[in-house]
């Protein structure tokens, strides 16, 4: 029972996304995996300040949803999670993650600024896998160092964003601006492009 409530005190609201903390998916994870949940709080703590670095900032953009800052995000971490952690654990709780933000759409709760929706969930997912190689092929690299190959990886297109117009707007494969009833439905005509792509 302790060692319960040790991994609940100690496990992140891993704020890949931005919402109401641990989910019951994260949690279940959690208590199946206690160590990789220890290791991963240590390694989030140790990664954040990397994140929220000015000068990396100026490198991506303004977007935490759907941009190339959210594709770093995903990225970035479990690059960093997977130096020292199985890739097989690391990914069930990238699921865990994506099936709480399915839970965020339900009741209406925002991710950064914007409602989870079913190609948030497919980016994502496909962003965390760029993570696990990354992170597998540079575990002695420090989390500096980790940063940079993970930038390269996104200047490459190696990497999935949302598309959005000059305007900071969201828009279909075709150019189209998306009407705002369009974004509140779990799937939509949000267009998944590779995080070099340019307006």
């Amino acid at each position: 029972m302790r060692l319960y409530i040790l991994i609940l005190i100690c496990l992140p609201g891993i704020h890949f996304a931005q919402g109401e903390g641990k989910s019951k998916y994260e949690k279940r994870w959690a208590i199946t995996h206690p160590f990789a949940a220890l290791r991963v709080k240590k390694i989030y703590n140790k990664a954040l300040p990397v994140y929220k670095d000015s000068g990396l900032r100026s490198k991506l953009d303004q977007y935490e949803s759907g941009g190339r800052t959210d594709a770093f995000r995903h990225v970035f971490f479990m690059a960093a999670f997977t130096q020292k952690i199985k890739i097989k654990k690391i990914r069930k709780l990238g699921i865990a993650h994506e099936k709480a933000n399915k839970q965020m759409y339900l009741k209406g709760n925002k991710e950064f600024g914007s409602l989870p929706d079913s190609i948030d969930t497919v980016m994502d997912l496909y962003n965390n896998e760029v993570g696990f190689t990354i992170g597998g092929d540079n575990k002695k690299c420090n989390l500096t160092e980790l940063s940079r190959i993970v930038l390269s990886y996104l200047s490459q297109g190696k990497a999935l964003m949302i598309k959005r117009n000059r305007d900071g707007q969201f828009v279909s494969c075709t150019g189209q601006i998306l009407d705002p009833i369009e974004l509140r439905k779990w799937v939509n005509e949000k267009c998944a492009v590779k995080s070099d792509w340019k307006e």
